[in-house]
């Protein structure tokens, strides 16, 4: 269906219209119109069917009304058809009478592929084949990116940019009601050709797909980019009403695409800039690079942005720095980045040694700050002969170079376009390109582990109906699972004294119940006991509350408190987060997100990313035990994935001790009904 040999297309002018698009970017194969009236269609005679057909078509465009579309797609399945685009809406985004028709056209298709409903098309600008009925922007390339987007509109968008980008595939996937992403992103993988890959996403509803094509994507080398939509409430619905696509919790998409080297981005300029990045360039190795200029302001700028984005620019080497001021002066401060002020504007030989001196440094990308004069009302000569310097210096001694303009239209298309054939990324924005840069490196650390990484398990279905264990008994399965937890005794109001002064001074009392989710809340803990008097007040003060009651040695010596939580999604399956745990977790949110299974080094360095690891590591005191927490959080995480009826599970918090980390509060919830069983004290 991607890359056709002859193409059948059904409608009337809109068919039409598809006919034309294929001929403006050269497809050289048979078109065929189908139509049950009209003789023919741009100048090509009309078949009455599918049936009369001369061979089963590879591709076929069908534009009818939408209750005719069912038809024609069972037809062409019949027929042996290679795959469909249905371009009528009307289907499942519009309510429950549209999602009737859509299981018809599903059931209709088949093992036929089919891309919509309610799309505009395909483009495909190597190879010439356009199953799309309007106008578009782009040209024949030899290779370049491929877009998938669930927005007709910004597909048709993207192909008018102009911005240099090679685009080489655009599939507008509209409701993806048979053929979805994981299948449409293997089979462009398949084509050498395609260099980075675009998903524009309002929802994913095949998270398990997506991570098997995910991990294909990065052992073949090919970069994915990613903009998804859907972010805040009304996004999220809006989605809904547009594709009948569930946008998913955001925070648990961010840690899919964390996890497949997936780069996100959340505008179209950078998803833009990043794709073009990407081709010329793929992943990059390292973060560390080098930036030239002609002005301290563009300098300062680029160390700003940069420094945001977790990019490096280290000083140069003293031999560069020796030869560079040669070159520029004693009036000109070497550093990077590099002002090299305006004594060699217009100077070939002498930008062309600036710029070969820092290309040579072998740094992992290499950026020219350059913005065009406009052509309509100013006169070029220095600023192009810059950029001839850079060409010179790149043929010289290579390097992952960048122009950079400052605003998107300080590039001209015809420079860009240069510029990209030499192996240098015109990039348009500065922002824009350091966050593209950023990207790369992500994708690039990605690539490098991806033999450590393992595909996401399709999530089990469960039942809205769930229980919440009390907190002795989801203490007593968890340790069971290798957790560390207090000791302690479940007793009564009346026995809860003794209990106490049996395992000895300080204690903690908690009210103990099925029903209490948030004790502290409701006065249901109290900490910090020193006698039985102490024990035996407090009891009577939550006797409203519950008649059982666990009493604990209270854990001392706290490093840090930390949050370990995991629930189950029912698009993702099994989710852990890990963060600031205690009072401080909705205070300062520091949490971190993984989706199971996670390995123990992959959540090691998740913990390593919290603004809390300071004091885990041992800033301005003694650490934790952190291979004591690692254990911990792998045995919640063994847990979870051992309990399949788990909704629900939070430890916090869990202590971060100097020798230990101990369990002091857990809530678990699963599905189904409660069962009215009082275990036996730990």
């Amino acid at each position: 269906m991607l890359t056709p040999r002859h193409i059948a297309v059904f409608g009337g002018d809109t068919a039409a219209e598809a006919i034309r698009q294929c001929r403006r970017v050269g497809f050289a194969g048979p078109i065929w119109p189908v139509h049950p009236t009209r003789s023919a269609l741009e100048g090509l005679p009309c078949y009455r069917s599918a049936a009369e057909l001369p061979d089963a078509p590879d591709a076929a465009f069908v534009a009818v009304p939408r209750e005719a579309t069912v038809d024609v797609v069972a037809d062409l399945a019949a027929r042996g058809t290679g795959g469909v685009v249905c371009h009528a809406a009307g289907f499942a985004e519009h309510g429950s009478g549209g999602a009737s028709l859509q299981q018809s056209l599903v059931d209709a298709a088949a093992d036929m592929a089919l891309v919509g409903p309610n799309c505009i098309g395909i483009l495909n600008y190597l190879d010439g084949a356009a199953l799309w009925p309007d106008q578009h922007g782009g040209q024949r390339v030899d290779r370049g990116v491929a877009v998938l987007t669930q927005s007709g509109n910004i597909g048709q968008n993207l192909t008018m940019q102009r911005r240099s980008l090679p685009l080489a595939q655009l599939i507008t996937l509209g409701n993806g009601a048979v053929t979805g992403v994981a299948d449409l992103v293997e089979a462009v993988l398949a084509d050498p050709r395609i260099t980075a890959i675009g998903l524009h996403l309002e929802g994913i509803d095949d998270v398990a797909g997506l991570s098997r094509i995910g991990l294909r994507a990065l052992r073949a080398g090919v970069p994915v980019v990613v903009l998804k939509s859907g972010t805040s409430e009304l996004g999220a619905r809006t989605s809904l009403s547009h594709t009948s696509s569930l946008s998913g919790s955001d925070v648990l998409c961010d840690a899919l695409f964390r996890r497949l080297g997936m780069a996100r981005v959340h505008n179209v300029d950078t998803f833009v800039e990043t794709l073009k990045f990407l081709h010329a360039h793929g992943a990059l190795p390292g973060s560390r690079i080098t930036s030239a200029s002609c002005s301290g302001g563009e300098a300062a700028l680029v160390a700003d942005l940069a420094e945001r984005r977790g990019l490096e620019l280290p000083p140069l080497p003293a031999h560069t720095e020796t030869r560079l001021r040669q070159l520029l002066g004693e009036r000109v401060a070497v550093a990077n980045p590099l002002d090299y002020h305006t004594y060699i504007w217009g100077d070939l030989a002498a930008q062309t040694a600036c710029f070969t001196e820092l290309l040579a440094t072998g740094l992992d990308c290499h950026l020219l700050l350059v913005d065009f004069p406009r052509d309509d009302r100013c006169v070029d000569g220095p600023w192009t002969t810059t950029a001839d310097a850079f060409l010179a210096a790149h043929r010289a001694v290579g390097g992952t170079a960048c122009a950079v303009s400052s605003l998107p239209e300080g590039i001209p298309e015809h420079l860009g376009e240069r510029l990209l054939d030499s192996g240098i990324a015109p990039m348009q924005g500065i922002g824009d390109c350091l966050e593209a840069i950023a990207a790369a490196v992500q994708i690039g650390a990605a690539q490098r582990r991806v033999e450590s990484l393992t595909p996401l398990e399709a999530p089990t279905a469960g039942t809205y109906e769930h229980h919440q264990l009390d907190e002795h008994v989801g203490k007593r399965e968890l340790a069971a699972a290798g957790l560390t937890v207090p000791e302690g005794v479940l007793t009564t109001s009346h026995e809860a004294p003794e209990a106490a002064a049996g395992l000895g001074f300080p204690v903690v009392v908690k009210a103990v119940s099925t029903d209490l989710a948030h004790k502290s809340e409701a006065g249901g803990v109290r900490v910090g006991l020193t006698s039985r008097e102490q024990v035996r007040s407090t009891v009577a003060e939550m006797d409203s509350l519950t008649d059982a009651f666990l009493v604990e040695r209270m854990v001392q010596g706290t490093v840090a408190e930390l949050l370990v939580g995991v629930h189950r999604d029912p698009q993702f399956g099994l989710a852990l987060t890990i963060g600031a745990g205690g009072v401080l977790v909705e205070l300062v949110r520091d949490s971190a997100t993984l989706l199971l299974p996670a390995t123990r080094d992959q959540i090691e360095e998740a913990l390593r990313g919290l603004r809390i690891w300071p004091l885990l590591a041992g800033f301005r005191g003694p650490g934790a035990d952190v291979p004591a927490v690692l254990d911990a959080i792998t045995a919640v995480v063994d847990y979870a994935r051992g309990e399949e009826r788990l909704v629900e599970l939070d430890v916090n918090p869990l202590l971060a001790l100097p020798n230990a980390a101990v369990a002091v509060d857990v809530l678990v919830r699963k599905t189904g009904a409660a069962a009215n069983v009082r275990c036996e004290p730990i």
